[in-house]
């Protein structure tokens, strides 16, 4: 009898088990884990069960739900899928400007759970759009900083990271089973800041998150509870963009000089707790609409400021090169060949294509404004086409731009193609061969959410007038075979095929 139910719970395990892989195959299965996507701020999607060029050429694409929200939100970071004690999800994350943390069943569009994060820091009374004070970067998940391998294929299988196991830590059980919550989780009383913190403890499945006070806070991503104790990380106040967790370490960048914070970089191990900042020393840093320092596979963080852009070593931020010109878009790094590029852009329309290894001169440029094109702040986007043939994208004065990387003596930057005619344009995303891209709108202008061949620039769909509402600030992010953005009303949207049931 006994050897009946140890069989009978392999078989239940197995199903499970099963039922989850095959869930996973059904859907994208992507991880958005951090402004951009991954690591090296590529915006970029290897593949999707679902969305394709041809898929797009089908009927079918649509607003699969949207949720509203107390203010504007960040963009989203996904985890699909997510096993827990209720069984498969699939999650995505977010925040709003009043330190505001969400959780969301982004199958079916319903509230997961809301984490209003206490803090004793009063927003500016002087708030303007550069320094709006609030919670005003992503979330995040831990990220891997190798470069994900490029599809062999339409449709080939990737693996973002090394195999792993499904049993956690020591005493920590299997990684993916969470306590249920009793309750909604009570607000929090605000964390007074020290000098000395205790060392946090890394959670393969928690959130992290950055909120006005300048604290880290730590939560499991199965009910937004606390999973370690808040850390000391920001001054209170700074304007933080582009956070990310890689090997144990949180990055943030801080612009603007918002809070009388300088702008730089700041690192918090989260096994010591301890601080480490670089400061730029530029008036202004691009990472308010870009996505942040940018990781080559070695761990070494580049970052972009008002003159220059710098390589620092990872944890210490000590400067290890730099290439002195101003930019106005965070980096992209990515693979080409064998070797390892920086990819960079300015306001007047140029681009900068750098070696990682050498940054003392420029591998090639774009000539200044060249097809009358001049980049707007933000970030630029890298993806590769199952030819093996790199591309740049980036959004400018009312278009979306893309250039082709190509060995020519060494990499160049050749024209692609244009999008024109679009109201402020946001920087674009990249999944499985289709770019999307939005015309942010303004006041009396609601947005509109484009999808591209993104070979061509050709068109393949649009929202029309579904989008009631402009972009302030925030973007596109992706995940679980979904298109996410968030307007200025605090609507959250989310675009797809619907799923069969």
């Amino acid at each position: 009898m006994a050897g009946r139910i140890r069989n009978s719970a392999v078989i239940v395990t197995w199903l499970f088990l099963a039922s989850g892989a095959a869930r996973a195959q059904g859907r994208g299965n992507a991880n958005w884990t951090t402004a951009g996507n991954d690591a090296q701020r590529s915006s970029w999607v290897r593949t999707d069960a679902k969305i394709s060029v041809e898929s797009l050429r089908q009927p079918g694409f649509q607003l699969l739900w949207k949720v509203g929200l107390a203010g504007q939100p960040t963009p989203m970071i996904v985890l699909d899928p997510y096993t827990g004690y209720r069984g498969h999800k699939s999650l995505g994350f977010l925040s709003g400007p009043s330190d505001d943390i969400y959780g969301i069943d982004i199958d079916l569009g319903l509230l997961e759970w809301h984490n209003r994060l206490a803090t004793s820091i009063k927003p500016p009374a002087n708030s303007t759009a550069a320094c709006p004070g609030g919670m005003t970067s992503s979330p995040a998940r831990p990220t891997a900083v190798a470069i994900q391998a490029t599809p062999a294929g339409r449709g080939g299988a990737v693996r973002s990271g090394p195999a792993r196991g499904a049993v956690g830590e020591p005493n920590q059980g299997v990684a993916t089973l969470l306590p249920a919550p009793t309750s909604s989780p009570a607000p929090r009383t605000a964390p007074v800041p020290t000098t000395a913190s205790a060392p946090a403890v890394v959670r393969p499945n928690a959130v992290y998150a950055v909120t006005s006070d300048g604290m880290l806070q730590t939560m499991y991503v199965s009910n937004g509870a606390d999973a370690a104790p808040p850390l000391p990380f920001l001054p209170p106040n700074a304007h933080a963009s582009g956070f990310i967790v890689v090997d144990n370490v949180a990055y943030v960048e801080t612009d603007h000089s918002c809070g009388g914070v300088p702008n730089g970089v700041w690192a918090l191990d989260l096994t010591t707790g301890q601080v480490t900042s670089w400061k730029s020393g530029a008036a202004d840093m691009p990472g308010n609409a870009g996505a942040g320092p940018a990781f080559g596979s070695d761990g070494t963080l580049y970052v972009t400021s008002g003159n220059a852009l710098t390589a620092l070593e990872p944890k210490t931020l000590q400067v290890r090169g730099s290439f002195r010109t101003g930019f106005n878009s965070s980096p992209v790094v990515f693979r080409f060949g064998e070797r390892i590029l920086v990819a960079a852009a300015t306001g007047d329309g140029r681009i900068f294509l750098l070696d990682s290894t050498d940054l003392n001169v420029a591998l090639d440029k774009t000539a200044p404004g060249s097809n009358g094109f001049g980049f707007v702040p933000g970030a630029l986007t890298s993806w590769q086409d199952n030819a093996g043939t790199r591309w740049l994208l980036g959004a400018g004065n009312a278009a979306i731009m893309a250039w082709k990387v190509v060995d020519n003596d060494g990499p160049k930057l050749q024209p692609g193609w244009v999008l024109r005619n679009m109201l402020s344009p946001l920087p674009p995303i990249v999944v499985n061969g289709v770019v999307f891209a939005v015309a942010a709108g303004e006041y009396r202008s609601p947005a509109v959410l484009y999808a591209l061949d993104a070979a061509t620039g050709k068109e393949l769909w649009n929202t029309g007038s579904t989008i009631t509402s402009f972009v302030k600030s925030g973007g596109l992010s992706a995940g679980g075979s979904q298109i996410y953005l968030g307007t200025n009303d605090g609507t959250l949207y989310a675009f797809g095929f619907p799923m069969e049931h």
